[in-house]
């Protein structure tokens, strides 16, 4: 199907960031913007699903960059997990932002919605991108128009987190990433996306191949596989809506789902198998899930716990997509709205503790649960799915992912889910239960209680999480499109 839907998507956010500039004096204008630009934009993702889940594609070709690179819009099953993800998550995000930039009076609101909008357009753009081309466009965009958010307190430790953002994100693209497109477009005559992979039969050497694969999964730096991964909780020094948008929404899932494009559609899962690079990658992915689960441990800070864990949450997606199971591929896809839906879960409940309380540590926040029953009790709810307990949406995920490794016969990666879970259950846990059994400060202010502008969005995400975990069946449906 030839639509303008596609482009609709994307141009829905990009509107709201200029209203957003236009009504910079009208405040309550200003801020309405967003949650019904978000409205908008899943409205129209949604109407393509019928016709993605029926097996076809929505297709936009704009115009010619060289013989082979067309800047052109394709929307497919992939493709529609991520935009659905993120459009629907958008609605969320923008109500909690509108809640926590008022409460703390937060300086640049302007500059940050219309950033915020942007991103969201840039993520749109590269969920439904046809080709390699245009997705590193959308994809570097992304990091352009997040910077401004990552340094949005302009302060000195909001500067550094921010250089080493941009460093890592525009420095690893503009070295192997240019390479790995420069090599494929030489290899292939072509830089689009295709069904059993582009690159699949080329006449190219295995080590050629292999130096371009590579490329691509570290030049996609945002996938936080390790040692990519430094940047993320270096972007902490954010307001908590952007950490919840960077680790749950668009940054980090842009480059999850990068991976997943590569290993679908521009290699093919027989030539990753044929060259063994899916057991490769499985053990970079499977070190990157342990260390990183480690490092969570041992972090007292809540949103660096979460920044470490949400490290860690993207390999499952890259090991899913890498053992080459169909099983195991189907549980990495899905992961990408399990996690999304928790961690955002799990970021909103963080920026309302600090909201109600001031605290960030979790060695201060014994005894909170009784004053935030809602927000703590999103954060058991977002907990569980990060563990993998039913009924919420992480088990789902997790449970192909092992039956998957199992199918493959792979019991070292099996080992290492099974023993992630503990430790994902090791390190979020004991912040409930200290936050609903801990003894309170008694000089902890007696004015701490819920803000419904900021409860009720996480709430929301709560009960999407557990929902999903119950009826996963869109979600399943588009990754089974996927792997066929």
């Amino acid at each position: 199907m030839i639509s303008i839907r596609p482009l609709l998507a994307v141009a829905v956010a990009v509107l709201a960031a200029l209203a957003v500039l236009l009504l910079n004096k009208r405040v309550k204008l200003r801020d309405a913007v967003s949650p019904v630009a978000s409205i908008a934009m899943f409205a129209i993702v949604a109407s393509m699903a019928p016709t993605v889940l029926a097996g076809g594609t929505v297709d936009l070709r704009l115009f010619e960059i060289l013989p082979g690179i067309d800047f052109a819009f394709r929307v497919d099953a992939l493709g529609m997990v991520f935009a659905t993800v993120s459009s629907l998550l958008w609605i969320a995000a923008s109500i909690y932002s509108i809640g926590y930039m008022r409460h703390l009076n937060e300086h640049a609101q302007t500059r940050f919605f219309a950033c915020f909008a942007t991103s969201l357009a840039a993520a749109a753009g590269g969920a439904f991108a046809a080709n390699l081309f245009t997705l590193v466009i959308f994809y570097e965009l992304l990091s352009l128009v997040t910077y401004p958010l990552v340094y949005h307190h302009e302060d000195e430790e909001g500067w550094a987190g921010s250089r080493k953002y941009l460093v890592y994100l525009m420095g690893a693209s503009k070295s192997v990433l240019l390479a790995a497109l420069a090599l494929t477009y030489q290899i292939a005559g072509s830089l689009d996306f295709v069904p059993g992979g582009l690159l699949a039969g080329v006449n190219a050497s295995a080590q050629l191949l292999t130096v371009v694969y590579f490329c691509y999964l570290f030049g996609f730096a945002k996938a936080a596989v390790m040692p990519m991964h430094a940047w993320l909780p270096a972007a902490m020094v954010a307001p908590t809506p952007v950490s919840a948008l960077l680790h749950a929404v668009a940054v980090v899932k842009m480059g999850v789902f990068c991976v997943l494009r590569v290993v679908f559609h521009v290699f093919g899962v027989g030539l990753v198998g044929g060259l063994g690079l899916g057991i490769a990658t499985a053990y970079v992915a499977s070190f990157t899930i342990l260390m990183a689960s480690i490092y969570a441990l041992t972090r007292d800070d809540l949103k660096a716990r979460l920044a470490y864990s949400t490290v860690s949450q993207l390999s499952y997606v890259v090991l899913g997509a890498v053992l080459l199971s169909p099983v195991a591929m189907v549980g990495g896809i899905i992961h990408i709205a399990a996690h999304a839906f928790s961690k955002i879960t799990l970021f909103f409940c963080a920026g309302s503790i600090y909201c109600a309380s001031g605290k960030r540590n979790i060695s201060d926040m014994a005894g909170i649960g009784r004053r935030l029953p809602w927000t703590m009790g999103a954060f058991f709810v977002g907990s569980l799915s990060m563990i993998g307990v039913p009924p919420a949406a992480g088990f789902i995920s997790k449970w192909y992912l092992v039956l998957g490794s199992a199918e493959a016969g792979e019991t070292p990666f099996l080992i290492v889910l099974l023993i992630s879970s503990v430790l994902n259950a090791a390190y979020f846990l004991p912040v409930s239960y200290a936050a609903f059994f801990g003894t309170e400060a008694q000089e902890s202010p007696p004015t701490v209680r819920e803000i419904p502008m900021l409860t009720i969005p996480l709430v929301a995400t709560a009960i999407l999480s557990v929902a999903m975990g119950i009826f996963p069946d869109y979600f399943v449906a588009l990754a089974e499109r996927i792997v066929r």
